[in-house]
């Protein structure tokens, strides 16, 4: 009882003042050694939680019911301008940098409703996870992710589908919006 008390403060502290510039929806929960930034937008739906040592460190849209386990990280293609003529990378301008106008500045990584992403996954900046999707642990996501689909491996591909049959694909979506309803699609 205690211990839910004081997890529920730590959350609560999170998202009210430690990452209060981001938006939050309801049921927040996230592990220890969790790392957010964001250089304009991170908006992070109902239900949400990130296992420990995760990282988000770019413009992210998340959606509801969104469960990332341990290690996983959303960081950004293009954090570096690595083609800065004469200068070494370490040196060079970095998206962290308020004049920083070279490529990624404008991306938005999206992970749609009812996902999951597994253990030690990578996705880079500006894909769309789809809807329904699940990422495989120790995937490197560097496209797009269909929904409904398993996606896994070094680039991530997709593996199958996470329904076995159109019915039950069509019977989770009609259960999904009835128990959910607030949900478009």
């Amino acid at each position: 009882m205690i211990k839910r008390v004081f997890v529920k403060l730590r959350d609560v502290f999170l998202t009210k003042v430690k990452w209060r510039k981001f938006t939050f929806g309801k049921n927040f929960h996230c592990g220890r050694g969790v790392f957010l930034w964001a250089k304009d937008t991170l908006t992070i739906g109902d239900n949400f939680y990130i296992g420990k040592y995760s990282i988000i460190e770019t413009n992210a849209l998340i959606g509801n019911n969104v469960i990332f386990a341990n290690h996983v990280s959303i960081v950004g293609k293009f954090d570096h301008h690595y083609q800065e003529i004469g200068v070494p990378i370490r040196l060079a301008s970095q998206i962290r940098d308020a004049d920083y106008n070279w490529k990624g500045s404008n991306q938005l990584t999206v992970v749609e409703d009812d996902v999951w992403v597994g253990l030690g996954a990578i996705i880079l900046s500006g894909v769309k996870i789809g809807q329904g999707s699940i990422v495989a642990a120790g995937s490197v996501v560097t496209k797009d992710v269909k929904p409904y689909s398993i996606y896994g491996g070094n680039p991530a591909r997709k593996i199958s589908d996470r329904f076995e049959c159109k019915e039950d694909l069509e019977s989770h979506i009609s259960l999904y919006k009835k128990n959910f309803s607030d949900k478009k699609n």
